[in-house]
């Protein structure tokens, strides 16, 4: 199991965000959560990458750590096994996609040039952007820039990739794209946590759903396999 979380307490600011979160990931897992602005999905998303301290969980694992208990020290090292992607993109902008990715390489330990350089190929194809390895971010669509930045997500080949709002900016189109781009990889086995607004996505690319709501955490995915199984049903 990637995520093991049994009666988490989310704590920010002195205030209970979230309480008893139970949540399980495993690999290949497409999961959503959904709800309402400041019901605390990216207080939830952000102690998965020990952004954000728990409070007395009965249990934290993340990648076979234990991250109520995590030393400061060792979480570069857990981030290194995750992909994390923004609403914002967050990428350099005084410099060109390949110097981007190349960064990033670089400061996770690839000494060798033309591994890093077949690296950011890889990735580049499997987003479909190669043709953009040398623009500058400016010169990008806010889509381009979110493909980049999971261009970026995948470049140590995480086991995990947590989404904070990745289509949030972006038009519906440019959204399914992008849901449809992180389902996929999800497929080849790496598992996708993903806060969204983007409600229909969530019939069209379907995957286990969280809702948090009034403090608390629950898996409401019945409520968007209704469908399918009415379908089913008519056979």
């Amino acid at each position: 199991m990637l995520i093991d979380y049994q009666k988490v307490n989310i704590v920010q600011d002195g205030n209970v965000v979230l309480k008893d979160v139970d949540l399980q990931v495993n690999e290949g897992d497409f999961v959503y959560i959904i709800g309402k602005v400041g019901a605390g999905k990216s207080s939830l998303l952000k102690t998965l990458y020990c952004e954000l301290d728990h409070s007395n969980p009965e249990k934290a694992e993340v990648l076979g750590r234990d991250v109520s208990s995590i030393r400061r020290k060792d979480i570069p090292a857990l981030r290194r096994e995750m992909g994390i992607i923004f609403q914002d993109f967050q990428l350099l902008h005084d410099r060109s996609v390949r110097k981007n990715l190349d960064f990033v390489l670089r400061a996770t330990g690839w000494t060798r040039r033309k591994e890093r350089r077949d690296r950011i190929t890889t990735v580049l194809e499997a987003v479909g952007m190669t043709e953009k390895l040398d623009k500058m971010p400016h010169e990008l669509s806010g889509g381009e820039q979110q493909h980049i930045a999971i261009a970026r997500a995948l470049l140590n080949k995480p086991k995990i990739i947590i989404a904070d709002e990745p289509t949030g900016n972006l038009d519906m189109d440019t959204a399914r794209h992008i849901v449809s781009l992180l389902k996929k990889i999800s497929k080849d086995g790496t598992a996708v946590v993903m806060s969204t607004h983007n409600i229909p996505l969530l019939d069209e690319f379907p995957g286990t759903v969280y809702r948090c709501k009034d403090n608390v955490v629950k898996d409401v995915t019945h409520e968007y396999r209704q469908m399918d199984l009415s379908e089913d049903a008519k056979d």
